[in-house]
Order: structure tokens, then C-alpha cells, then sequence
């Protein structure tokens, strides 16, 4: 049997899904993950998700929806975690392509449900910001998931929405989503976590790195992102929740706002209408200041007294874990570093390292 799940907001999203496929369904179905490319600026510095123009090698799965096989590359300076994710993983991953705006994702969906008639449709977020109204102060990133749940809400077929690890991507407090959620369909577990494990060593998406962290235990306050967002590690952190889709819908009202917009650029301008900006525009404005920084030399023996004074700060926050994304950037290096400072980290000092977080002492 095949099941299809459509992370909402592609990156982590696609990681978490294999991790929902494994968890729900073993190893004996097909999972088809449906997904953006859009891995924000720390993998691609091009604003904005990528879309089948923007790849070499990619494979046609019916007449309107492209799959990333491991051979796939993007195109300079184009960057993806797809092709590597089809390479570790075994699962199909076909690209959402949101240019043609929420009505093209709602004829991509339906061309794929056709051609596939899936067993299941899940359609997955991390941290549950997919139920945000659209005017909460912490919101970041309400764009991707919003064009998701508009199409997802059009298609006839019948389409389960999950929310996994409410709260664990800094935008909405659990307690701002407790009254959305409702049963528990799933907690996951270490096992669970180790189907991605490899996964998670490489990719940067740090929602899903605090999920798989929860899932192996991990509990405190673990601060993301460049904002340094605290985000609280409980046991109701590793669960996944299902949620009435017409109730998600009617509360979104950016999902609701573009449902027939056919282009991106009308997507967004929806966008700064009702929530006051664009999460594009944000990325066009870091990409310029990125592009004016000034290379930086990993120099061991700076980094330590300069993390050490991190550490310090974030335990007097309260702060137990943190990404290694978040620390990259609160010691101003640039994100093709990251993997260099994890690696310096975790070798130097292995008893810290709460795969795949960064532990204090």
C-alpha cells in the first residue's frame, strides 16, 4: 500500500515524516513524501522555496508533480537537503511547487492522489504554527504552511492533519494551541527517533532535531534559532496530535485568504496584509546582509572562550540545550560552518552533545 504525507512546511517537515511513516505504518508500506524545497538560508541562499526549473535529474511522477531521486542536484547557487534525503532515506520525495500559488499545489495534490490512490494522506507539521490565526507576535514562518493547508482543504479526498511536537518550533506556545489538538495518535520514542538518526546528525532543520531530542528524552528549555527563541522540552513534546482540518482552516485566516491565488507574489502580499510581513522578504533582506558579511576562519582556540560565555548567558536564561544552529550564529559565523563547529563540539566534548542538541553543563 501506498501512503502519502505532505510536509507542511518542507525542510524538517520531510524528516519528520519519515519518522511519522516509520512510526505509524512499519516498514511494509510505500511513503510518498510530498514536500518544498525550501531549506531557508543556511542550506540555499537563494530567498524563497526552489521548484523543478531550479533542479537537474529530477524524475516525472505523473503530469504535474516532479520527485527528487537521489541523482538530483540543484542548480547553482541553488541549495537542497532533498537529493541527500533520498539518498538516506527510503522514501519517495516529490517536490510542492508553490509558484502557481495555492490553486497549482491544489492540482499538483490531486494529479498525485490520482495516480498514486494512497492507502492514507497525512498532512504533517512540526510545532503546530499550521493553526496560528496569523497575528501572533512570535509567528515567523506562516507562508509555507498556510499554502499547504489552503490546498490540502480543496482537495477531494480525505486528508488527516497531525500536529508533532506542539510548540517546538518557537512560533506558538503549547499552551497557545492546547485548544486546537486533539487526540493523541502517536508519542514518539528513542526507537522511533533512530529510523532518522543519521538524519539528524547533518540536517539542519531544528524543529525536527528538538522532536527527535524529546523522543530520546531530552527535557529543559533548548533556546533556536538567531533570535534565540526558548522553546520548553516536556513530555508532551514527542507527541503527535491529530486536528480537525476545517477547525485548522478556520482559524488560519491566511489559509483562507489565498485558497485562489494562482501565484506566489499574490501569496505574499496576503501575507504582509494579514500578518504584517512576508517570511520571503525576510529571507531577500538576511540574504543581503549574508552577502556583505565578511568571511570568517573557524579558529579553535577563539571559540571557546566565546562559547563559554554563550553557555553562561543562556544558564542564566534558564537555558538547559540549545541548536547547533543557534550557536553558530550567536558566535557569528556563517551557516557553511555549522557542520565544522559541530564536529569541533561533539569531539572535543562528547559528554555534552543530547543528540542532536548541544547540552549545558
Amino acid at each position: 500500500m501506498t501512503r502519502l504525507i505532505v510536509a507542511a512546511g518542507g525542510g524538517g517537515d520531510a524528516v519528520a515524516a519519515a519518522m511519522l511513516h516509520a512510526a505509524l505504518y512499519g516498514g511494509q508500506d510505500q511513503a510518498v513524501i510530498l514536500t518544498y524545497a525550501w531549506d531557508r538560508l543556511l542550506i540555499d541562499p537563494l530567498p524563497g522555496p526552489r521548484r523543478p526549473a531550479d533542479f537537474t535529474g529530477l524524475e516525472r511522477l505523473t503530469p504535474a508533480v516532479w520527485t527528487v531521486p537521489a541523482q538530483a542536484r540543484p542548480i547553482a547557487p541553488a541549495g537542497s537537503t532533498l537529493p541527500r534525503l533520498a539518498a538516506e532515506l527510503p522514501h519517495t520525495f516529490a517536490l510542492l511547487d508553490p509558484y502557481q500559488g495555492a490553486e497549482g499545489l491544489t492540482h499538483q495534490l490531486e494529479d498525485l492522489v490520482s495516480h498514486l490512490e494512497p492507502e492514507s494522506i497525512d498532512l504533517l507539521d512540526v510545532g503546530g504554527d499550521i493553526l496560528a490565526r496569523g497575528d501572533e507576535p512570535t509567528l515567523r514562518s506562516p507562508l509555507a504552511d498556510a499554502l499547504a493547508l489552503a490546498a490540502c482543504c480543496q482537495v477531494n479526498a480525505p486528508i488527516r492533519l497531525l500536529v508533532a511536537g506542539p510548540g517546538l518550533d518557537g512560533e506558538l506556545l503549547p499552551a497557545d494551541l492546547s485548544d486546537m489538538l486533539g487526540s493523541v495518535v502517536h508519542t514518539f520514542t528513542a526507537s522511533d527517533a533512530e529510523t532518522i538518526g543519521p538524519v539528524l546528525e547533518w540536517h539542519p532543520s531544528e524543529a525536527t532535531g528538538v522532536l527527535g531530542a524529546t523522543a530520546r528524552g531530552a527535557r529543559g528549555i533548548c533556546e533556536i534559532r538567531d533570535a534565540g527563541l526558548p522553546v520548553p522540552l516536556t513530555d508532551d513534546s514527542p507527541t503527535v496530535h491529530e486536528v480537525d482540518l476545517d477547525d485548522a482552516v478556520s482559524r488560519n485566516q491566511l489559509a483562507r485568504a489565498i485558497m485562489a491565488t494562482e501565484h506566489l507574489d499574490e501569496a505574499e502580499a496576503y501575507s504582509r496584509e494579514i500578518c504584517g510581513y512576508s517570511e520571503i522578504d525576510y529571507e531577500r533582506n538576511k540574504a543581503l546582509w549574508l552577502k556583505d558579511q565578511q568571511p570568517t576562519t573557524l579558529n579553535p582556540s577563539a571559540i571557546w572562550p566565546q562559547l563559554d560565555q554563550f553557555e553562561a548567558e543562556a544558564r542564566g536564561r534558564g537555558v538547559t540545550h540549545t541548536t547547533f544552529r543557534r550557536i553558530t550564529e550567536a558566535l557569528n559565523l556563517s551557516g557553511s560552518q555549522r557542520d565544522d563547529l559541530r564536529r569541533l563540539l561533539v569531539n572535543s566534548r562528547p559528554g555534552r552533545y543530547d543528540a542532536p542538541l548541544w547540552r549545558f553543563p
